[in-house]
Formats: C-alpha cells, structure tokens, sequence
C-alpha cells in the first residue's frame, strides 16, 4: 500500500523533531493475513519501551505460539496521523506513561510477487516515566510481559525467524511467514540503537 501524501508529510515532521530512521525495504513471505492484509491499516507503529533500568519491554498474547514474546505494535487506521497512533496505542497497551525519543525505522514491506508495499511498520524509542504496566484494553489480549536488555533484540529476531510452532488462533496463513515477517522489525531496531 502506498503512501498518502499527508502520511509522507507526517513522516518528515516525525523525522525533524524526532530524528532520521533507518529506511528499509523488506521481501516478506506473504503467505499470512494477519496484519498485513486487516482492511483497517495501512501500517503499525512499534513502540521499543525503555524501562527506567533500561531493559526494553517485550509482550506475548493470549493465541501466540508458546516463546514468540515481541516488542508491541499497534494499528494505524485510515486517516489517522502516525503520531497519534503510537500514543494511543502505547496508552492502550502498557498503561504507562511514556515519552517519545527517536524515530528509529521506517520498514516497507514488500510480498514476494509484489513491487508496492503491503504494509509499512514505524519503530519509535519510548522511555518509561511512570504508570503502571497492563494492558488498558482487553481487545489485545496481552498474556505477559518480559524484560530484555537491547543486546538482545538479536536473539528475539532469530527465534521468531525460526518460529515453528501454531498459535491457538490462525493468522490467515502460515505462523512461521509470521515469524519471519516480526523478525525484521526487531533486527532494524536493534541495527538503529547499535549503529549509530
């Protein structure tokens, strides 16, 4: 899906106040529905939370494959600013009180017979300033938490590369395409807080 011209004007003011993220054009198995096709979004924002001791915060839900913790994302719906989707969905999801500090990727995803995107992730660094863990909103169906230090960012990529076991619920299509397609956003993220 390609970008409104309002989503490409939002993404430079992003990038002045919150500085330049990795670009990244990724060829997915698109071989799953689930988020890639959800009629609802255009794209995701992916919130890396520091915590206060500077650990990242990692969530698994309710339907995921057993091990397959990742750092959370949510929707950003038609006609709404990037921004306002990222605090929103930080809100909704941690309950915490957080505070915006870089625009860390911008990852277009590309299916295997496709040249325009399918689906566009926005990573953004957060730090932790108060509140209380748990998730606001039912509807996410966030089982646990799980702290890890960034160097570990790697190893969470590999293992959801590596996926090969179902969840409870079906994401239209193959759980490890799934796997393969979260990886990415945890190997960009990791590149843009170690090589900058």
């Amino acid at each position: 899906m390609e970008l409104s011209a309002d989503a490409v004007a939002e993404i430079g003011r992003l990038e002045y106040r919150y500085g330049p993220p990795r670009r990244v054009s990724a060829t997915i198995d698109d071989s799953f529905d689930d988020p890639i096709r959800k009629q609802d979004r255009f794209g995701e924002v992916c919130m890396v939370i520091r915590r206060p001791n500077g650990n990242l915060l990692l969530a698994i839900k309710t339907f995921y494959p057993r091990g397959a913790y990742r750092l959370p994302t949510g929707g950003i719906h038609h006609g709404e600013q990037i921004g306002d989707a990222l605090v929103r969905e930080a809100r909704e999801e941690t309950g915490l009180d957080l505070e915006v500090r870089r625009f860390l990727a911008h990852i277009a995803y590309v299916g295997r017979d496709e040249r325009a995107p399918l689906f566009h992730t926005f990573a953004f660094s957060l730090d932790e300033r108060g509140g209380t863990l748990g998730a606001l909103d039912d509807s996410e169906q966030i089982e646990a938490w799980r702290e890890i230090t960034p160097g570990d960012l790697g190893r969470v990529a590999d293992f959801l590369d590596d996926l090969r076991s179902d969840g409870t619920r079906g994401v239209g299509g193959s759980w490890r395409a799934w796997g393969k397609f979260r990886a990415v956003v945890h190997r960009v993220v990791h590149e843009a807080l170690f090589d900058t």
